[in-house]
């Protein structure tokens, strides 16, 4: 009875965090010659969000620089985050892979401004030595108002699975989904679809030490930030044509060797990042200087252009948003980056005088501002102080020394609870809890591909 091993190994939402990109390349390094002395055969794979725009490498190449890594690495299938997805601009995500070595597939992206690029397609198949063929289908979390924003088309997971699964069982022995949707749909899939044999997750930055199994199908997911590499073995019968098994695992990489020759390509593509990041943006006579839970010149005058740039009445930003000092002299891109590296969007929602005053008075409260928030695009420690421009706040103080507010007034008018008023600020709090009335705001507007250091570099100009 004929057998034959298979490996699959795979990094899942990197987030351009290249400092564990050595010990991982210098794993599958080490791995590749084990296999190939013993005759078995290996592929890579990547499960999205490897690039990611608060490092200069994915700033300054556009993510053309985490491209040539994968390339340089041997990667053999990626799929597509959101954050190649919505944070790029139309045009650099069209031309993103135009030089990958490797296939890139999903399934649920269209481009509606133009012909989709040659290198999108919905999945690849690939064949070992004896024939066994592997379908590997990739899939992408459906952020559908901003793709619209930038052109692009993205389209429900289940709707595409339920026209695709059968056409590729109907060509393959072994179906891979390439998933960055979640831990949630990755379980709701693994429940209706029996005909995939394996589901690759991430965008959740879930864990999955040794795999899970729900209804024979095998979830396998390696957290975020290259912390760990994913492993996924399988042993498939020839003769039977039928997979007699399959394992997973998350290995840590902290301790795992460094390959040097992928330290010094990681600090060569820094280095031309970091040139294409040396644009003079303005020259300051003087430091602007940046604290977390104050009012400051610099951080007043990002939310006085967000209300500007948005045509909003009142505009609100939190102060963790800018990381450091600029100090006096030429301020270059490089400089804009630094100090605010956030993949993140200028929104306007609509709300009414009450809600408005809802979020002005959450927006003062301690505990939020001392938030240690991760993800939502904010790449920053403390959410920080909530810095308005458009109205003015009164504070009082309660018996026990805390403050609260006191008064708002807009044009100088008390706010009116029935009135409308357009509202600007970062795409992080129309998600999450932090502000409910802005998450649920029936009208919302992204403006894209701007990120508030965009309108950072404005501010500094004038």
């Amino acid at each position: 009875m004929m057998k034959e091993k298979l490996y699959f190994y795979y990094t899942s939402d990197l987030h351009s965090h290249f400092e564990n990109w050595p010990q991982i390349v210098g794993y599958f390094n080490d791995q590749k010659k084990k296999h190939e002395k013993k005759g078995e055969e290996y592929w890579l794979f990547d499960n999205g969000d490897h690039v990611d725009r608060f490092h200069p490498i994915a700033e300054g190449l556009m993510g053309k620089g985490n491209v040539e890594l994968l390339n340089e690495a041997g990667y053999d299938v990626a799929t597509i985050g959101n954050n190649e997805g919505i944070t790029l601009a139309s045009e650099d995500l069209h031309s993103l892979y135009d030089h990958a070595t490797f296939r890139v597939v999903c399934a649920n992206l269209d481009c509606k401004s133009s012909s989709s690029p040659a290198w999108l397609k919905p999945y690849h198949i690939l064949e070992s030595k004896y024939g066994t063929k592997i379908g590997v289908l990739g899939l992408t979390a459906p952020f559908q108002a901003f793709y619209q924003q930038l052109g692009w088309d993205v389209l429900s997971p289940f709707d595409i699975l339920d026209g695709v699964i059968e056409e590729l069982r109907n060509q393959t022995d072994i179906i891979i989904l390439l998933s960055h949707l979640g831990i949630n749909e990755d379980e709701e899939i693994a429940r209706r679809y029996s005909d995939i044999d394996i589901i690759i997750g991430g965008h959740t930055h879930h864990l999955f030490k040794n795999g899970e199994y729900i209804d024979g199908v095998l979830l396998t997911a390696a957290g975020k930030h290259g912390t760990h590499l994913g492993e996924v073995a399988v042993e498939w019968n020839i003769d039977t044509r039928h997979l007699e098994k399959k394992e997973a695992y998350a290995i840590p990489t902290e301790q795992l060797k460094k390959d040097d020759g992928v330290t010094k390509k990681v600090k060569e593509i820094r280095s031309k990042a970091v040139h294409e990041l040396g644009t003079p943006v303005t020259y300051l006579r003087e430091p602007l200087h940046i604290a977390w839970f104050q009012d400051t010149p610099l951080m007043k005058r990002l939310t006085d252009q967000l209300r500007l740039w948005t045509s909003a009445d009142i505009a609100m930003l939190n102060a963790g948003v800018l990381l450091d000092h600029l100090s006096a002299g030429e301020i270059t891109y490089e400089d804009i980056h630094r100090i605010c590296p956030h993949p993140m969007n200028p929104c306007l929602v609509e709300l009414k005088g009450d809600e408005l005053l809802e979020v002005v008075r959450a927006a003062h409260t301690k505990e939020l501002t001392e938030i240690r928030l991760k993800g939502f695009g904010f790449r920053g420690e403390v959410i920080g102080k909530m810095v308005f421009a458009g109205i003015d706040i009164e504070m009082g103080m309660d018996d026990d020394g805390g403050e609260h507010v006191k008064r708002v007034t807009f044009a100088g008018e008390p706010i009116d609870y029935d009135r409308t008023y357009q509202f600007a600020t970062a795409d992080t709090f129309t998600f999450g809890r932090f502000f409910p009335e802005i998450a649920y705001a029936k009208s919302k507007k992204y403006f894209m591909p701007e990120l508030l250091r965009d309108l950072l570099s404005e501010a500094l100009k004038s």
